[in-house]
């Protein structure tokens, strides 16, 4: 049987829950974006389940957000296809296209202008990355304003 977020075509994120008990969920859509009335269904659900009268909390539901790091595998799984910002552990910064990703890992392919042995000038050279989740300190959708 599924829940106020599965049947919404969403899932979770992330939760957090501060020491005053200000509670905020991060859902996603499984396809295209999360719409206020997912917000609305998933709030109401959570509010019917816990009663503000004996548990003294603040609720916010909320997308997770395309400025926001990935949180969770699905999230990767979800982007193959698109552009992503990887920032590295060593302090690089990567943009480029979601290959694949798993549980174990996933893969960015990206392109940069590289000298070519017998060529003059620098050419296009495609790059394939994969990457541990531990490899990163975080992925997040890439914003194109073009």
């Amino acid at each position: 049987m599924a829940g106020p977020v599965e049947e919404r075509g969403c899932f979770i994120t992330d939760i957090t829950v501060s020491p005053d008990n200000d509670i905020v969920i991060a859902i996603e859509s499984e396809e295209g974006t999360v719409v206020m009335d997912d917000c609305v269904a998933v709030n109401d659900a959570f509010l019917a389940a816990f009663d503000q009268d004996k548990e003294d909390y603040s609720l916010t539901v909320t997308s997770a957000g395309l400025d926001q790091p990935f949180k969770i595998v699905k999230q990767y799984v979800k982007a193959v296809g698109t552009k992503v910002v990887v920032k590295t552990r060593d302090g690089r910064k990567i943009t480029g296209k979601m290959e694949s990703a798993d549980e174990n890992g996933f893969t960015v392919s990206y392109e940069v202008k590289e000298a070519v042995p017998g060529k003059k000038k620098k050419e296009l050279v495609r790059h394939e990355v994969t990457f541990a989740y531990g490899d990163v300190n975080s992925v997040m959708p890439h914003i194109d304003f073009e």
